[in-house]
């Protein structure tokens, strides 16, 4: 298959510092991934939390190998969140999640995040002409669609990213889900969403799964999981493959993914790896295929 990126997106969650540390100085040392995003890109709440870290984290993965790039904020509600994001904007690789991060980057070379609506080849077109340089697409396109802005992003000379594992963002909202699923405000939620380093399960008025909380983002319940598409993303014109961090084992969810990349194991044996890597049985990659994405279309051999 060739050498191509493969790229650990941000902790979308609420860790423990330690945690988060941790995690990584372990994706720095054992993870064979080229990128890796760092930021903040749930709630502004948090940053505080981890902020003081981030320059020791940075060189420690740069010391690793990686390329860090700094990711902003992917929904502005208050002015700390501007100035959050105008803040990252400082940085000399910074991946935009949010429209207001653009009025900071205009003319600077900068990538733009899955969060914003990069729909369709104008888009591409007149944000590459302000500075884009890379695009991480939006989780829900088809595999047609991500062929014609790959398309599109190639005659402009940029790359083009896609979320392969992990669970999937499906909505921000400016209310905190996991405040008032324990009866808090989002003004004093007390950081409840700790509690769940992979995002709170909701389940249907009949007990079936359906979703995750992750303060106020909504997950998706299953996790992402596109390592039989891998040859068709790469014939797209994909360029970049993004691994969602979670708890389970992540350098070894990465070592899995950069052998199938390289052509040494099969998707078949991948997926077994998956297995016995933490990664639960549940999985999806239906956007890809047109059909709902919680649905998980089998790899034909």
């Amino acid at each position: 298959m060739g050498t191509v990126n493969l790229t650990m997106g941000p902790v979308l969650f609420h860790w423990p510092e330690q945690q988060k540390r941790d995690f990584w100085f372990k994706i720095a040392d054992e993870a064979p991934v080229d990128t890796v995003y760092l930021g903040e890109v749930v709630c502004s709440k948090r940053t505080p939390f981890f902020d003081h870290s981030l320059e020791e984290v940075a060189a420690r993965l740069q010391r690793g190998g990686k390329r860090v790039v700094w990711s902003t904020l992917a929904e502005v509600v208050s002015k700390l969140d501007r100035k959050v994001i105008e803040s990252f904007c400082n940085f000399d690789d910074v991946e935009a999640n949010d429209v207001s991060a653009l009025h900071y980057l205009d003319g600077k070379p900068h990538r733009i995040g899955q969060y914003l609506n990069t729909y369709n080849e104008e888009t591409i077109r007149h944000l590459a002409k302000n500075g884009a340089t890379h695009f991480s697409l939006p989780v829900e396109l088809p595999i047609g669609t991500i062929r014609e802005l790959a398309k599109a992003a190639t005659e402009v000379g940029a790359g083009v990213e896609v979320q392969v594992f992990g669970k999937v963002s499906l909505a921000l909202s400016a209310r905190c889900y996991h405040a008032r699923a324990h009866g808090r405000t989002k003004d004093n939620c007390m950081f409840v969403c700790e509690k769940d380093p992979d995002g709170m399960d909701l389940k249907t008025h009949s007990g079936k799964p359906f979703l995750s909380v992750n303060g106020i983002q909504t997950l998706s319940e299953k996790y992402l999981n596109l390592s039989s598409e891998i040859d068709a993303l790469q014939e797209a014109g994909v360029t970049a493959f993004r691994l969602s961090p979670h708890t389970c084992d992540m350098p070894g969810i990465a070592t899995a993914y950069r052998q199938l990349l390289d052509g040494a194991i099969s998707v078949g044996e991948l997926d077994g790896k998956l297995d016995g890597l933490g990664v639960p049985a549940q999985r999806m990659n239906g956007f890809l295929h047109g059909r709902p994405g919680f649905e998980n279309v089998p790899h034909v051999q």
